[in-house]
């Protein structure tokens, strides 16, 4: 059947779409690769049906008694299922902040608080959460796979808008430049209190922020202007119905190597239309043949249709992919829509990662598959014999006269028979001797205690199989074991099972925000991440720009949040009051953090405490005496030093006036010896003949004084 058999004799001629692409798909290359893998595709879908069939008794599993007997069918697998719902789910729900980012380095603080704010802030008022959980958690242990889609939505509205006009002057004050500056600071930590500023400060802020320069905005009337408002900006994410999505069978399980993965929905032209993204709407003809590859299960499937064109339903093909776009060898990813043999979307993968907006998480993994199996593959013969065994039972008491009462034909006449009937007092005939043998009573047959007993075995079977307790025996004290360390260890076990799973549906949920992350990075305005976050706006790197590479993604858990709030505690109370309140504060607001209070913590941010007037007073008399003792430690020093200057002074002065009194006892010590020993006399004399010489101007010589035996004596003498 060809394209125009489908349309009808008033089809449209669908027009090319990207033509600069020198190799462009086309709908029969994308719908070879989707031929390709149906194979696998079906083969999925037909184990996925029957485990659901076996979990609900529905279709196939659904037992079909005989006339006469019972059709009874316990359900086991939906049973354990139950109880493994609550316990997956509420990791996720029992916090408000689903996401905890955490910087590499101490440098990327700032844009690991930013991203956890908008992720957290996205999940709790963007996204319906708890729908999301319930149907990520529900089709992952239903089904064994849950394959969820990341998507992003903008929708814009014009609206008219009273707009004031202005005109600026130049105002270089430093009034006028401190109004600005601080008018941009609150534009950056509350822009809600901005907003609530008069225009005239508004306009000239964003002045400001266009010239650098202050400038003052005077008012130049009013008019009125068409206004693009944003009524949504934000991420999606969805749970994908397993009949809706192929998967390239040669990623061996990995869906990040997948080369293609085909999702297909339903929709109308006034949908699509509606979107403004999507051409050759005109050329779609509305016949589906395709509809069951969407509704595909009986349940589900329903005989309406639409009449009008533009809502009668069809099924819309997204082909994310691969593809050698330039002829060149080098593959990038694309997104092409088609319909009913028609394309009406083709483009370059618009998301910043370069990835597929796909993520998986399987229940029990199965090795180079891309989908798990449930815990149904392991408890179908469980169920089936569990099914057999009741049954059983259920004939045996079915075939019982239970409560009907038989007499002997002669223990009672016709009035007495009809009183015994009526319930009412009755007489029997005294040819009775014992009434206890010519009445009977009918009751159920004893069943066998090898029933009772195959069905506790096999639901202990089942237990173990899965590692759920489902209190088959009741909800008693000994369901567990009878000691302490018993029940400890089942609990053990079965919690390291559920942690395994959960940390596969967890590891699925942190790819869903790092996509999100990358997505906030370019989608998210400044004043849109300013607004949410109340904080100035943290810009990413370029070298990152949709790969945060620098940030770890964890899901936040309130028994993790409480022990790391508690061992921050613990750390408050040894550190006591003899730290800094600067250290204090940093560990406060983080503790409020924790505890999911950020009015608190941002108030503890904000606060710096007030300066007591008594302390003050305190530290000023300390600092004075401290200063007093200072000085008066320096006037000792400094005393101490003259006096050290001083006896050394003095010590000098001593030393010369001995050297000065030893000299003039030597100096008379020696008159005395040359006065004694005539030397004095003799050097008069000396002098006197010298000077008479010199007066006569006869040069005579000079006469030594004679030494004598008594002088020589005299001499050694003195000496000694």
């Amino acid at each position: 059947m060809s394209i125009h058999d489908l349309h009808g004799e008033d089809s449209v001629q669908a027009k090319p779409i990207q033509p600069d692409w020198k190799n462009a798909p086309t709908v029969a290359d994308l719908e070879a690769d989707n031929t390709e893998a149906q194979s696998d595709h079906s083969n999925m879908v037909t184990k996925i049906r029957a485990w659901l069939d076996n979990m609900n008794l529905t279709g196939a599993a659904k037992f079909k008694p005989a006339a006469g007997r019972s059709g009874v069918q316990p359900k086991v697998i939906r049973k354990q299922a139950e109880w493994r719902y609550s316990s997956l789910s509420d990791p996720f729900l029992s916090t408000a902040d689903i996401f905890d980012v955490h910087p590499v380095s101490h440098e990327d603080r700032a844009r690991a608080d930013q991203n956890s704010a908008i992720l957290n802030f996205q999940w709790s008022t963007q996204i319906n959460k708890q729908k999301f959980v319930d149907d990520l958690v529900h089709t992952d242990v239903d089904e064994g796979t849950v394959i969820c889609r990341v998507g992003w939505i903008t929708e814009e509205k014009e609206v008219p808008k009273t707009i004031q006009l202005f005109s600026y002057e130049p105002d270089l004050t430093e009034a006028t430049m401190t109004m600005m500056v601080q008018a941009t600071q609150l534009k950056q930590t509350a822009p809600d209190s901005f907003r609530q500023l008069p225009e005239e400060i508004q306009a000239a802020q964003a002045q400001f922020e266009a010239t650098g320069l202050p400038h003052i905005a005077i008012p130049q009337g009013e008019e009125i202007q068409l206004v693009t408002k944003i009524i949504r900006n934000h991420p999606t994410v969805e749970v994908v119905k397993y009949t809706n999505i192929v998967i390239d069978p040669t990623c061996n399980g990995d869906l990040d190597a997948a080369m293609f993965i085909i999702y297909s929905f339903e929709s109308n032209l006034a949908e699509l239309g509606a979107q403004n993204k999507y051409s050759n709407l005109d050329a779609i003809g509305s016949a589906d043949t395709e509809q069951s590859e969407v509704d595909a299960s009986d349940d589900e499937f329903t005989s309406f249709r639409f009449a009008d064109k533009p809502r009668a339903k069809f099924t819309v093909k997204e082909y994310w992919g691969y593809w050698d776009i330039n002829d060149d060898g080098t593959i990038v990813p694309i997104v092409a829509t088609y319909a009913n043999g028609t394309m009406i979307g083709l483009e370059e993968s618009p998301y910043p990662d370069g990835s597929l907006p796909f993520t998986a998480a399987q229940y029990l993994p199965k090795r180079r598959q891309t989908h798990g199996e449930p815990d149904g593959e392991l408890l179908i013969e469980n169920q089936s014999i569990i099914g057999a065994v009741q049954r059983g039972m259920i004939d045996i008491m079915a075939k019982s006269s239970n409560g009907q009462v038989g007499h002997r034909t002669d223990a009672l006449d016709a009035t007495n028979r009809i009183k015994f009937r009526k319930g009412m007092d009755y007489e029997y005939n005294p040819g009775v001797s014992n009434p206890a043998e010519a009445f009977y009573m009918h009751k159920y047959a004893e069943i066998p205690q090898s029933a009772p007993l195959m069905i506790q075995m096999q639901n202990q079977d089942a237990e173990s199989l899965t590692g759920v307790k489902a209190f088959t025996s009741g909800i008693t004290g000994n369901a567990l074991g009878d000691t302490v360390g018993g029940q400890r260890n089942v609990l053990d076990a079965t919690a390291k099972r559920e942690v395994s799973i959960l940390r596969r549906l967890a590891d699925c949920v942190i790819r869903i925000g790092k996509k999100m992350m990358a997505m906030n990075d370019v989608w998210l305005s400044e004043e849109e991440v300013t607004r949410i976050t109340n904080k100035p706006y943290v810009a990413p790197r370029e070298d990152e720009l949709g790969i945060p590479f620098d940030l770890r993604v964890t899901i936040s858990t309130a028994d993790e949040d409480n022990a790391k709030a508690s061992e921050l505690s613990f750390m408050l109370q040894t550190m006591g009051n003899t730290v800094d309140f600067g250290v204090t504060k940093i560990i406060l607001v983080r503790i409020a953090k924790l505890r999911k209070m950020p009015d608190l913590a941002e108030a503890l941010e904000q606060f710096e405490p007030k300066p007591d007037p008594l302390a003050i007073a305190l530290q000023e008399a300390e600092l004075q005496n401290a200063q007093l003792e200072g000085m008066k430690l320096q006037a000792e020093i400094a005393k101490l030093q003259s006096e050290t200057i001083f006896n050394g002074q003095k010590a000098t002065h001593e030393a010369a006036k001995t050297l000065e009194t030893e000299s003039l006892t030597d100096k008379v010590d020696l008159d005395f010896i040359e006065q004694e020993g005539g030397t004095t006399q003799e050097r008069e004399l000396e002098l006197a003949r010298a000077n008479k010489t010199d007066s006569s101007g006869t040069p005579t010589k000079a006469a030594g004084p004679k030494k004598t035996k008594a002088t020589t004596t005299k001499n050694k003498k003195a000496k000694k």
